[in-house]
Formats: C-alpha cells, structure tokens, sequence
C-alpha cells in the first residue's frame, strides 16, 4: 500500500468510509473519531512550524539573488497565481450556488442523527497563531536576504527539511486514515452522499476552468509575442501530460524546458525561468483552492465577502510559493491561511486536503503548462 499514489490511497480511503460506515457499530466509529480528533490537534499545531519552515527560507532564497530577470519573473508568476485566484472566485462565487443547494449544507446534519463524540482528545496548543508565523517568517526571511546572515540561513535550511521530513513521514502517510475517519463519521451521521454529489459537480467545474485558464494565459503570451497561442499551446502539451502522470513540477522541469525551447524561448531564460516557476508560478493551485474554500463555505451556509478573498487570495499566493517538494504539499502549506482567515475547522481542512489531492494531477499540469506562457514573455521582455 505504501507504494500506491497518495489519490489512490485518498480515493480508497474515501471509498472504504462511505461502505463501511454505515453498517459499522458506534464503537467502532468513535475509535476513528478519537484518531481523527488527536491527528487534527497535531496538524494545528504543525501549522505555524510549516510556515515558518518553509516561509521563510523561501523568501531568503528569493531575495538573495538579483537581477531584472529575476524581478520580471516573480512578479509575473505572483501575479498570474493571484489572478487565477481571484478569477476562480469570481467564477466559483457565481456558479456553484446553482449546485449547491443552500437547504442541505454541509453542518446540516438531521437533528435525529447526533455526531459520533472521540473518547478522548489530545490537546497540543501552537507555540504562536498563524499570524506571527507569517510575520516572523517575513522579517526572518527578509532580514536574511539583505542583511546576509549566513548562519542564520543554515539554521532555515535546516529547519526547512525538518518541516518537509515531518510532513513526508508523520502527516502525508496518516492522510488516508484521517481522510478514512471523517468519511467514515460523515457516512455513519448520514450526510456523505450530498458531499459526494456536489464533489463531482465541483471537480468538472474546475477542470473547465483550468482550461480556460491556460487559454488566457497562452492568449496574452500570442499577443506578446504575435505568434498563434493555440500552436504554442499544442507545443506544451507535452509538459502537460508529463505533469499529469507525475503529479510534480519539479519531475516535470527537463520536459517544461524542452517544450519552452521550442516555442521560441532562448536556452538561457528558460534554464532560469523554468525551475523558478516550478517553485513560485502556483495558478492552478491556488485556483483549485481558492474554488473549494468558497465550495466549503456554501455548503455550510457560511456568509464570505469579496473583500474577504481578496486578502485570502493575496495571502494564498505567497503561501504557495512555499509548498514543499511532497504530494499535497500545496494544501499543507495552505491550510495556515484557511484557519485563520476563512475559518475553517477540522472537518473543513480534512474536506479540503481530499478535494485538492483528488484534482493534484490537473492542477500540477496547469501550473507547469502555465510556466511556457510566462517564460515567453520574459523571453520577450527581458
């Protein structure tokens, strides 16, 4: 089993919880809800330290290196990820109240059928909120990246593979059991399938926004570059696939880079633009999460404002720039930012994490496909 792709693990612990929980005795569910409980209190208490650890070196990282290259390059992929964010509300706001009945919400479970109570809970308070974690991030990293502080940046790259190696190894691997609980709870409380449904209509929704998407970015690098942007399009679908089966960018960059040579873009720019963007250009992740937050919070009946998303989208896209080199690393870093400014709870990040892994693949192959248009550009503009 450990060899299986995490979604494949997902899917089946999503599967295995809507059989089995409703012929499972309450007993039995409770001792999943006990887990699920105790591994949501560790995950809260994770937060700060992922952001922290991977936040901050981050920007270090970015700060330290120089030049105009460089400058157009972030800014283009700041810019793109917090634009696909922001039109993804704008679409997500305006279509999924038609799929999302507001009479059935997701805490809106039938007063007869009471939520299965943990025998116990483990409470592991944060060392700081998620706020100071961001702010100590900035000033750490900022401070590294124009001050030097050699020793201090050695002490941030340990701290950054500490974070990813305590994600690989103690919360990536438990996602399925925790996935598995709260489908389970979900199913045995009698609400799973009104979620199932709306995750389909969800999921095709953006899909097809994920190729608009990547027909406006190609559209603007055409017009830039006058040349036909579905023909460079067609150039990089061979990164797109490649994204597809690997679920990586990272796996991804030698394909990315060979499909940026083609369309045009000089040997130089793109061994510069493509890594960088693997890293920083996060348009169909922020996307995918910007679209399942307001899906979440329609399916609660939470009230949510434009000006309210606005700030979770700016926030978001700093955030991806620092996900982390493992499966789902996007949500992780994310879910800082969904606890303090949107509110969600357990069963929202657990809701979420599943949503995101279950489209990983598409939105890997947007954000990757993605870098051709902007390595175009820069090609162009430098």
């Amino acid at each position: 089993m450990s060899r299986l792709p995490l979604l494949v693990l997902i899917l089946i612990a999503i599967a295995l919880g809507v059989l089995l929980g409703s012929w499972f005795p309450e007993w039995l569910v409770a001792v999943f809800t006990t887990f699920s409980a105790v591994f949501s209190s560790y995950l809260k208490f994770l937060i700060p330290l992922i952001i922290v650890g991977l936040v901050m070196p981050a920007i270090a990282d970015i700060g330290r290196s120089a030049g105009r290259l460089l400058v157009l390059t972030v800014c283009m992929a700041y810019g793109s990820t917090v634009l696909s964010g922001l039109f993804s509300y704008a679409v997500s706001s305006n279509v999924f109240p038609s799929l999302i009945p507001s009479s059935s919400p997701l805490s809106g479970v039938e007063e007869n059928v009471p939520s299965v109570a943990p025998y116990f809970t483990l409470a592991i308070p944060p060392m700081m909120d998620v706020m100071a974690a961001l702010v100590i991030a900035f000033i750490a990293g900022l401070g590294m990246a124009y001050l030097g502080l050699p020793r201090m940046k050695g002490v941030a790259d340990d701290l950054k593979i500490l974070v990813e190696k305590t994600i690989s190894f103690t919360v990536i691997p438990l996602l399925p059991f925790y996935i598995f609980s709260i489908f389970l709870e979900m199913t045995h409380t009698g609400h799973v399938w009104h979620i199932l449904i709306t995750f389909g209509a969800i999921i095709g929704v953006i899909f097809l926004m994920h190729i608009l998407l990547l027909l406006v970015q190609y559209c603007i690098a055409g017009t830039i570059v006058r040349r036909n942007p579905l023909r460079l399009l067609f150039t990089m679908l061979p990164a797109y696939f490649t994204a597809l089966g690997t679920a990586s960018s990272a796996a991804t960059i030698p394909v990315t880079k060979m499909q940026a040579v083609k369309m045009g873009v000089s040997e130089e720019v793109a061994s510069f633009t493509v890594p960088l963007c693997a890293t920083i250009h996060m348009s169909g992740s922020c996307m995918k999460i910007t679209s399942c937050a307001v899906a979440l919070m329609l399916m609660q009946g939470l009230p949510f404002t434009t000006g309210e998303f606005i700030g979770f989208v700016l926030m978001l896209g700093v955030m991806m720039v620092a996900s982390p080199g493992v499966p789902g690393g996007a949500i992780m870093a994310s879910l800082g930012v969904l606890t303090s400014m949107l509110g969600f709870g357990e069963q929202d990040c657990a809701l979420m994490i599943a949503l995101y892994i279950a489209m990983d693949s598409f939105g890997t192959a947007c954000n990757v496909t993605g870098d051709g248009a902007i390595s175009l550009i820069v090609n162009r503009l430098r």
